[in-house]
């Protein structure tokens, strides 16, 4: 066999192994690693301003090699309501703002929907950086990032967190349940003190999912239904 033809075979194989994880972790078989628990007062002493500086600058993941513009969150820093996703994408790398694709023009109809505004609510990521290709986020990368985003919501502190699809999910809630069994109904927050303020957690599905499958918007829409009523109750 030829130096092209062994390449070659070794780029099907990978590529074949990459799509047999991706379907493994859009069915919830697969979990990304929680991070450490020590890790959520990495950034203890960062305000959020000083949080987003720091984040514009990390290198501690390979990430930061191949984006534009590190996406770190955007919206009220006092929000009552915090969407989380995935990580950026193309038009997020380029804007350095998370959501304004097609997937974001269609989470900010739903917000809308609720009658709020982006400028009400907080919008981040799990990630801060876009994955090559938008290929889902590698464990290790989750662990590294996270911190970031325990950080965020520890000083936005809202009272309800909407967590976009699985990775997001998986993480806040601390779970390996795929988000279609989690979708809902409110859960508690992995990462809450003992004492003091403790978010609720509404999974629901990732606005990318819906511009595939729009019989989904039903499901989406009822869990915010909940949400709005948790939020003019509390």
């Amino acid at each position: 066999m030829t130096k092209d033809a062994i390449t070659e075979e070794y780029l099907q194989i990978t590529a074949t192994v990459r799509e047999y994880v991706e379907e493994q972790l859009q069915l919830g078989l697969f979990e990304a690693e929680v991070p450490e628990s020590e890790q959520q007062s990495q950034y203890a002493d960062l305000d959020l301003a000083a949080l987003d500086a720091d984040a514009q600058g990390c290198i501690k993941c390979g990430l930061h090699q191949g984006r534009n513009t590190v996406v770190f969150g955007v919206g009220n820093p006092n929000a009552d309501l915090m969407f989380v996703g995935e990580a950026p994408g193309a038009d997020e790398d380029k804007q350095g703002e998370p959501f304004v694709g097609r997937a974001g023009q269609l989470l900010t109809k739903i917000i809308e929907a609720m009658q709020l505004t982006r400028d009400d609510v907080y919008i981040a990521n799990v990630l801060k950086c876009r994955p090559p290709g938008n290929r889902n986020p590698e464990p290790d990368e989750v662990e590294t990032c996270s911190p970031y985003l325990l950080r965020q919501i520890e000083l936005i502190q809202p009272k309800v967190i909407v967590t976009l699809g699985n990775f997001s999910t998986k993480m806040l809630l601390g779970t390996k349940t795929g988000i279609t069994a989690l979708r809902g109904k409110f859960h508690e927050y992995a990462f809450a003190e003992k004492e003091g303020h403790a978010p609720v957690v509404m999974p629901t599905y990732h606005p990318a999912y819906l511009l595939r499958n729009p019989n989904g918007k039903r499901d989406v829409w009822e869990d915010m239904q909940q949400v709005m009523t948790y939020l003019e109750q509390n």
